[in-house]
């Protein structure tokens, strides 16, 4: 009996060490989703008072909660499409070609992501103020644009990179233009890799706060929000902010999981 034990937690304690390490990842949400159906005993308490569904029939009990959260998506979506856009034809343009400094720029990408936040929002923040520009919405979306670029690039050139080549010469082969073998071929396959770099760079962009709190003037995003609310008490509502992102990002996940699983499936049924 006790060697069938030893057996089974033998096959099995590298799957139990994973469960408690996406456990300790996932407390922190999950204690957010308590909070978001808590009525909290005073402003400046996070203890579990009361259990109350006022903070999801309202959730822009806060007008200024609700306007910092929409244009933190104005900026993620501007931002995520810029970046997504150019992010893609430079993963191509790596991916695929061979120029003079392609060496030289592939380390360049690498630079934003290894630079502290801090140095690049105080470095842009410079940057605008020499060159006279107001501080705003727009000196935001610049500042997310350049530091999400370089994580679009690396995921979608990953993706590139692990595309059979085979596949575009047999549509050429077949007569198919270069258009056509794009818009047919390449794109599907790359397809998968745009949008998790879109996801990505969105996700990216409506959580920043250091370089948004250098470069955003008088515009308040809601990670600048949360900040401000929490020197006075955190309304209960952000938590439902909070779960309500991620229950949207955990949707679209399972979505395209299931949608591979289908597609994988398709041609065997065929």
């Amino acid at each position: 009996m006790s060697a069938r034990i030893s057996r089974w937690l033998a096959d099995r304690w590298i799957m139990g060490v994973a469960l408690l390490a996406l456990g300790y990842l996932l407390l922190p949400i999950a204690v957010v989703a308590a909070l978001s159906f808590n009525r909290p005993s005073s402003r400046l308490s996070y203890d579990f008072n009361e259990f109350t569904l006022d903070n999801w029939r309202n959730p822009c009990a806060t007008s200024d909660m609700c306007d910092a959260v929409v244009r933190s998506v104005q900026i993620g979506f501007v931002a995520t499409v810029l970046a997504t856009v150019l992010g893609t034809l430079m993963a191509f343009a790596l991916a695929r070609h061979q120029f003079r400094g392609r060496s030289g720029i592939n380390v360049l990408i690498f630079l934003p992501m290894a630079t502290p936040e801090l140095v690049m929002g105080t470095s842009l923040l410079a940057l605008f103020v020499s060159a006279g520009v107001p501080q705003g919405f727009w000196t935001v979306v610049v500042a997310h644009v350049m530091f999400c670029l370089s994580f679009v690039v690396v995921t979608v050139k990953a993706r590139l990179a692990g595309m059979d080549s085979r596949l575009e010469e047999a549509a050429m082969d077949l007569y198919a233009s270069e258009w056509q073998t794009f818009r047919r071929i390449t794109l599907p396959l790359a397809l998968p890799g745009i949008v998790a770099a879109a996801l990505l760079a969105f996700s990216l962009s409506f959580d920043d706060f250091i370089v948004t709190n250098f470069n955003a003037g008088t515009t308040v995003t809601f990670p600048m929000y949360v900040w401000g609310a929490a020197q006075r008490g955190i309304p209960p509502q952000v938590n439902v902010i909070g779960t309500a992102m991620f229950a949207v990002a955990l949707l679209l996940v399972l979505a395209g999981t299931l949608r591979g699983r289908r597609t994988r499936r398709a041609p065997r049924r065929a």
